[in-house]
């Protein structure tokens, strides 16, 4: 959408339209991202009183000033050069299950439900029998903004918003390596950081590798925190040579000791803070992966106080944790809650696919 409108060309967009310096301006404005639509409706809630505006989906914005915790409503607006249509289908998997399809298709198309999921989700109704309320939806006439036909406008823009326009970011990797990670769990934590060092070739993986301008830096831990080490991404291209460099140092990870999680947090948002102070520019998160309990180290309750001391804009990186093995899901919960961030499960999916998730978050 702010694509379009920067091209002024009111058709659907080339490759050539797409208008780099405009849009890397704009989104020097951003201090919050997400993978997930509702989440980043949870963050701006927790963190309204610092942010200016949220761009989301027409229903979440309106469940927003209809759910009674904004100090201040949210002003709608409708970009004049179109807008999108969130269309998701349901789709009929199995031929044996046609009857009931139709049976439950036919039901969410009829007046009485398309007004029912208006009137509590503040979706737009999808049969032109329902109108849409005019005590919820604004009376203004909206264009559907025409999408790209062309492979190449799509990549365009996908790939120049992550190298070029969005604020680079500064990410922390706490990777637990204690001895209960020993074996199997350790060789899927390296093949999940060969992933995000180029080692998956699909197109999910090409945009979830690591992009130009960012820093990453790991700090393994056990019975305490180890040495760690941090990776500089510059302008262009990402070198192969420098992804190889992370693929190798993933290969020298060995498990050994105990666990001192909270520990090893409370240096992540150390060396967070510190990198902060020289660089304010960037976006900076914290993901915690570990299989165990804590065992060894600083207490729940001493991060907790150590977290609530913590400058304002301390309490902007949030930690993300990954649920691992046998960790504690109710203390890497907590962990999640108290710094905004989001609990992964990593005993669903593959760690790949959960670090290639988390990556929308950074």
């Amino acid at each position: 959408g702010v694509a379009s409108a920067l091209s002024h060309t009111g058709s659907a967009l080339t490759a050539s339209d797409v208008d780099s310096k405009a849009l890397h301006d704009f989104f020097q404005g951003q201090t919050l991202t997400s993978g997930s639509s509702g989440w980043l409706a949870e963050g701006y809630q927790r963190d309204q009183d610092r942010l200016d505006g949220i761009v989301n989906y027409e229903s979440v914005l309106l469940s927003l000033n209809r759910g009674g915790k904004l100090r201040e409503p949210l002003v709608l607006i409708y970009p004049r050069e179109g807008i999108v249509t969130a269309d998701y289908p349901l789709v009929l998997l199995s031929e044996s299950k046609r009857a009931d399809y139709d049976s439950v298709v036919a039901l969410l198309r009829t007046p009485a439900m398309q007004t029912e999921l208006m009137t509590r989700t503040f979706r737009r109704p999808a049969i032109a029998d329902v109108a849409p309320d005019s005590t919820i939806f604004p009376a203004a006439v909206l264009v559907e903004l025409p999408f790209p036909n062309d492979l190449s406008a799509i990549n365009r823009i996908l790939f120049s918003f992550l190298n070029d326009q969005r604020r680079p970011s500064h990410s922390y990797y706490l990777l637990d390596v204690s001895g209960s990670m020993k074996g199997a769990r350790l060789e899927q934590l390296q093949r999940a950081l060969h992933t995000l060092a180029g080692g998956d070739p699909s197109l999910t993986g090409q945009f979830a590798r690591f992009q130009s301008r960012e820093r990453v830096t790991f700090l393994p831990f056990s019975s305490d925190v180890e040495a760690q080490q941090e990776f500089q991404f510059g302008e262009g291209a990402v070198p192969a040579e420098l992804l190889g460099r992370i693929s190798s140092y993933a290969d020298q990870l060995v498990a050994e000791g105990g666990t001192a999680i909270y520990t090893a947090i409370e240096e992540g948002y150390r060396e967070a803070m510190r990198a902060r102070e020289q660089d304010s520019s960037r976006y900076y998160t914290i993901i915690l992966l570990t299989d165990g309990e804590n065992n060894h180290g600083v207490s729940s309750e001493e991060f907790e106080a150590f977290y609530n001391a913590l400058p304002p804009n301390g309490h902007a990186i949030r930690v993300f944790p990954i649920v691992f093995g046998e960790a504690d899901q109710h203390a890497l919960k907590r962990i999640a809650e108290l710094t905004g961030g989001r609990l992964f499960d990593g005993n669903g999916a593959s760690l790949a696919v959960v670090f290639k998730e988390i990556r929308g978050y950074q």
